[in-house]
């Protein structure tokens, strides 16, 4: 059984809260990809604390993310790179640079965890992905955190975060399945065909 894929979208209305409005660390990110932690020694005579940065893939442009829920049952989900663009735009400008948690539990929001640097790739620009994610499609969204909050380092240090995941609210759009778009563009040209 194919499952179907729905396209995740926001508005371009600011007022809709269809949003990327967190940044979560998680154990296993959505996206199947970690982040790159790095842990070097700033090089300061005077000071030997770690950089506390955790970096990595946030948005994946067009890559399927498995869902199940009850509403939908199993699916899968995925971002365009023309939404991504859209969502980090979004983010930035309404601030939530600042929000972070831990697993999206309310209840864990972190304070001292912030985005200090956030880029799309786009090849037609020369902005590559990040090292370590050369695979990554073209329009994907990547980022690094600063991590000044203990608990939070620790617990990525010792393996329990591994990555990023988006929250928010968004809408839904089904995308055809690669059967039902061949049928529906065989359909096309048969109406065109004069008899």
């Amino acid at each position: 059984m194919e499952l179907p894929i729905y396209e995740l979208m926001i508005s371009e209305d600011l007022s809709d809260n269809a949003e990327v409005n967190f940044v979560s660390l998680v154990e296993r990110p959505a996206i199947q990809k970690n982040w790159q932690a790095f842990n070097d020694k700033v090089k300061f005579s005077i000071a030997n604390e770690e950089k506390r940065i955790i970096s990595g893939a946030i948005m994946l442009a067009d890559t399927p993310i498995y869902r199940r829920d009850d509403s939908h049952g199993e699916y899968y989900v995925i971002f365009s790179k023309d939404t991504i663009f859209q969502i980090v735009q979004r983010y930035f400008k309404k601030k939530y640079q600042f929000n972070v948690n831990i697993n999206h539990r309310q209840d864990m929001v972190l304070e001292d965890v912030y985005m200090f640097e956030s880029f799309i790739s786009d090849k037609s620009r020369g902005i590559l992905p990040m090292k370590g994610f050369e695979d990554a499609p073209d329009g994907s969204w990547f980022g690094s955190m600063k991590v000044d909050n203990d608990y939070a380092w620790s617990e990525a240090k010792a393996g329990n975060l591994n990555g990023f995941s988006v929250e928010g609210i968004f809408e839904y759009s089904k995308k055809p399945r690669r059967d039902e778009q061949i049928l529906a563009e065989v359909k096309k040209i048969l109406s065109e065909v004069k008899w």
